[in-house]
This record gives C-alpha cells, sequence and structure tokens, in this order.
C-alpha cells in the first residue's frame, strides 16, 4: 500500500518530468515524449519514470537517448523541487507500452 506522503511525490516528479520533456522536445528526435507514471520507492532513492513515445516507430532508440540524458534530467528535476524534497531520487526509465496494448485489442475487436 502507497502512503499519502509517497503518492505525493510521485505525482509532483510526474508533473515536473513532464515539464522537462516538453521544454525539451527538441533533444529527442522531434518524438513526443509523455510521462505516463511515476513509482516512487519507499526510501525515495529510486522513481521508476515510465514514459510513451509517439510516434511510436524507434521507440527503442528514443528511450536510450533518454536514458544517456538521464543525469541532466535528474539536475533539472532536483533544481525544481530542490525546496521541497531533500534528495532527488535517482531516476529508472521505462517505456510505458498500454497505448500499444489498447489499440492491439480494439483491432482485433473489430
Amino acid at each position: 500500500m502507497e502512503s499519502t506522503r509517497l503518492s505525493k511525490v510521485s505525482r509532483q516528479i510526474q508533473k515536473d518530468l513532464g515539464e522537462i520533456f516538453q521544454r525539451q522536445a527538441q533533444s529527442f528526435m522531434g518524438k513526443m515524449v509523455t510521462v505516463t507514471s511515476v513509482r516512487v520507492s519507499p526510501d525515495l532513492g529510486l522513481a521508476k519514470v515510465y514514459v510513451s513515445i509517439f510516434p511510436t516507430e524507434n521507440k527503442e532508440e528514443t528511450l536510450e537517448l533518454i536514458k544517456q540524458q538521464s543525469k541532466a534530467i535528474r539536475y533539472d528535476l532536483g533544481q525544481r523541487i530542490r525546496n521541497q524534497m531533500r534528495v532527488v531520487p535517482e531516476l529508472a526509465f521505462y517505456i510505458d507500452d498500454s497505448l500499444d496494448y489498447i489499440e492491439n485489442i480494439d483491432r482485433l475487436l473489430k
């Protein structure tokens, strides 16, 4: 069960990362990167960030580009949340393929 504090921290990180990705959109090969969810560990040391990438072709390349820039993204996040949190969590990025799964189900049902 996730505590209230963890859910608030997750939402704040999701909001701030979304703004960071929106501001740095040109550096991700013209792809739209959306932060779909963030899960924070109980000690606030690790944040698993699930991103959705549109258009879907070459999304593995885009994810690798995001992982290469994770230190700069973490720094930008730290600048935004430095007054609310003492420690900025490490960021681990994963692809959220739930939209692809939904499209596949819709296609199969038609």
